[in-house]
């Protein structure tokens, strides 16, 4: 954690706004995205991510004073936090039975966990290419992803489009670093080597 960081958040729990408003700026992205990942599909009819976000970020200026640098990375405290509203929404609209939230969100449904995955990667690939990949080539991605681990899907999801480093994703994931680097070479590759007509795009 940057040191830049450790000054807002020590601000921010004495009661600073401005630098509570500087953090959400800063991480609203990676969170927004994480949200997104893993909405029920149920639960994106009623509401968007953005408003599972700002109802997030009420929470973390309620329950920042309990924050301790020293048992966790901020971010992936964020990312808890977050978690926690997800699952909340979910069980306030969906309806879900309490677990623990790092477990919960693990366990939800994986089929809608990886149909995101492979949306976000066809809107990824779209986007560098400058042309829509054929039906055929996402049916194709969507198996390749079905067909996955789910730790490893976790880990592609986490460094690819959430944005977060190798530390921080052994962190939540709650493995080594090393586990993690490896466990994402691998997916990576994997993914790679069935989408070969994808070839540099991932």
């Amino acid at each position: 954690m940057s040191e830049n960081v450790l000054e807002l958040v020590k601000l921010a729990k004495a009661g600073n706004q401005d630098a509570l408003a500087q953090l959400f700026s800063q991480y609203k992205r990676q969170l927004r995205t994480m949200i997104a990942l893993r909405m029920d599909a149920n639960l994106k009819g009623r509401l968007d991510p953005s408003d599972v976000l700002q109802d997030a970020w009420v929470d973390v200026a309620r329950k920042l004073g309990n924050y301790d640098p020293a048992s966790m990375s901020f971010f992936v405290w964020l990312r808890l936090v977050a978690s926690e509203r997800l699952i909340a929404s979910h069980r306030q609209h969906v309806g879900t039975q309490k677990r623990d939230p790092r477990r919960e969100l693990r366990q939800q449904n994986l089929n809608a966990t990886s149909l995101s995955l492979g949306n976000f990667f066809v809107d990824k690939l779209t986007s560098i290419s400058g042309k829509a990949i054929k039906a055929e080539q996402h049916a194709k991605l969507q198996s390749v992803l079905d067909q996955m681990d789910e730790h490893d899907r976790e880990v592609i999801a986490m460094r690819v489009f959430e944005g977060m480093s190798n530390g921080e994703t052994a962190e939540c994931l709650e493995i080594t670093t090393n586990a993690a680097s490896k466990r994402f070479i691998r997916a990576i590759g994997k993914l790679r080597n069935e989408m070969k007509d994808l070839q540099g795009m991932f």
